[in-house]
């Protein structure tokens, strides 16, 4: 039996999003392929998520675990992909290695670790960002740009992780040149990291409002939550 849609703005919504990102895909001179639209359904109810597979999305990323694992749980029978977008409590790293298939927001190696000793040898491997603090905000999560060559290093030799690419945020409240030189700064991050003997391909980075600045530097993945589901 054919499912009807009970909450036609989520389509509508998502749509209106998918026509920005193509857009500055096609402004930028990149493919269409070449950008992930994750839609972030933290606070946001399984019938809400499930409205959104519906219309055609797959990737949803969440930012608390206990809420998130019970919404992953109730819709084990979609073919989701899940992100991890959120701070990492260590006390936690084992519901994330088991339930998600990606996480966005390592920062340092002990919680890397972690993770790879809760992921199971015997399936897929834990797709994984590093979250580098380009502002240096002390109240934001991240590794320092100084710290992330070596902590690179350590993440690309442990067992039963991906390491896949970089992960930000730009501050509060930027202009617009602030945040593209924050996104820029990123997408120079992971080239000199490849310099350096790794294979990263994932640029995580602009949301909502900044999503077409995201793409315009290299973004991989976009998140984007309001745009698609409304304010929280």
């Amino acid at each position: 039996m054919k499912m009807t849609q009970a909450y036609p703005h989520i389509k509508d919504n998502l749509e209106a999003v998918l026509a920005r990102i193509a857009s500055a895909l096609s402004h930028a001179g990149r493919s269409q392929q070449e950008t992930q639209l994750i839609a972030v359904s933290k606070k946001f109810s399984q019938e809400l998520i499930r409205e959104a597979y519906l219309s055609g999305q797959k990737h949803f990323g969440e930012n608390y675990v206990q809420e998130a694992t019970n919404k992953i749980d109730k819709l084990s029978d979609l073919p989701l992909e899940w992100h991890f977008i959120g701070p990492i409590q260590s006390n936690k790293t084992g519901q994330i290695a088991t339930k998600f298939d990606w996480v966005h927001s390592v920062d340092r190696l002990k919680i890397a670790q972690r993770l790879s000793q809760a992921r199971s040898a015997s399936g897929s491997a834990l797709k994984i960002c590093l979250q580098v603090n380009i502002t240096e905000e002390e109240s934001k999560q991240g590794c320092s740009v100084a710290d992330l060559v070596e902590l690179a290093q350590s993440v690309e030799r442990l067992p039963n992780l991906e390491f896949r690419g970089l992960m930000t945020m730009p501050r509060a409240k930027a202009s617009k040149q602030d945040i593209v030189d924050t996104f820029r700064r990123l997408a120079e991050l992971k080239n000199a990291l490849n310099q350096e003997g790794l294979k990263l391909d994932v640029l995580s980075m602009g949301m909502s409002d900044d999503l077409e600045i995201g793409i315009q530097e290299g973004a991989t993945f976009v998140r984007v939550g309001r745009g698609i589901f409304g304010n929280r």
